[in-house]
């Protein structure tokens, strides 16, 4: 298949896990940016052939009740996603989806409740710390970005020496702009990649961000960027 002006669509596998409200819009905004974007349901044993990269979707997910994430990361589908991730695949996940990375410990720090205590649904500013990675690529440092947030868990935390490390690695890729943090997340980090920068996850969701229609279309730069990185990988494995 091919993508806007005769491009490639790269498959980008969207994970399904029992709860789950956005894997559908995941692979809707996909699609429209120039994806294929099968929807994989967490128990498979494997990713679809041929997989470019891999979204883990917002929402909810199956044992959230325990803790945000704790429960779906053992779904016989993280295995392969774990695998692919280790051999350098490219993986992004969208809050709830964030939470899960972080609970399988392919991203650094935790999600705890809003500083609030309170679910948070609106519109959010934030800033691209770095353009140099595969999932902000199509973005420059320092821009802004209007994308909306939905959480009741999305305060990201680690501790201050960590938080150091990773601001001199250059894993925080994403920052809420002054004034907006929605959730007492630490150093208003928005979303955070792991030390190879194959793996991302942001609390906003870019997936509502895609039409205009909707009141923004930043969001495009987000998976636009990963679209563009899972195009070359697709390449490079031909």
């Amino acid at each position: 298949m091919s993508g806007p002006a005769g491009e490639p669509r790269p498959r980008i596998a969207v994970l399904v896990f029992p709860g789950s409200n956005d894997d559908r819009d995941a692979a809707r905004a996909l699609e429209l940016l120039g994806a294929e974007a099968p929807r994989v349901w967490h128990a498979e044993p494997e990713l679809p052939a041929q997989t470019a990269a891999v979204v883990l979707p917002g929402g909810f997910s199956y044992g959230d009740y325990l803790r945000a994430g704790a429960i779906a990361r053992f779904s016989p589908i993280m295995e392969p996603v774990s695998r692919f991730a280790a051999e350098g695949g490219l993986v992004l996940g969208i809050c709830n989806g964030f939470q899960i990375l972080t609970e399988a410990q392919l991203l650094p720090g935790a999600l705890r409740p809003n500083a609030s205590l309170r679910f948070v649904c609106r519109d959010v500013a934030l800033r691209v710390e770095h353009a140099d990675s595969p999932f902000t690529a199509r973005c420059t440092a320092g821009q802004e970005l209007r994308i909306p947030v939905k959480h009741g868990e999305g305060s990201w935390y680690a501790e201050a020496g960590a938080v150091s490390e990773l601001e001199a690695a250059g894993q925080l890729l994403l920052r809420y702009a002054p004034g907006e943090n929605p959730n007492g997340a630490a150093a208003d980090v928005a979303g955070v990649s792991n030390e190879r920068g194959n793996v991302f996850g942001l609390m906003p969701h870019p997936e509502h961000a895609v039409d205009a229609l909707l009141g923004s279309t930043d969001g495009g730069w987000i998976l636009g960027s990963l679209i563009d990185a899972a195009r070359s990988s697709s390449a490079a494995l031909v």
